[in-house]
């Protein structure tokens, strides 16, 4: 429960700084894991689809 009194206490915009960083960290993530993790290999390349 103290956690929750701390941030009761912090200023609004504090507390929006902290929340859009979480969103932007996790799309960041969430589009490294995509582009570079397991569903990589689901992706396709359309350079490699219209070869001249």
């Amino acid at each position: 429960m103290e956690f929750a009194t701390s941030l009761s206490n912090l200023e609004p915009a504090t507390v929006m700084i902290l929340a859009v960083s979480a969103v932007v960290i996790i799309i960041t993530g969430a589009s490294i894991y995509t582009s570079f993790g397991p569903p990589s290999k689901e992706l396709a390349d359309p350079f490699d689809d219209h070869e001249d």
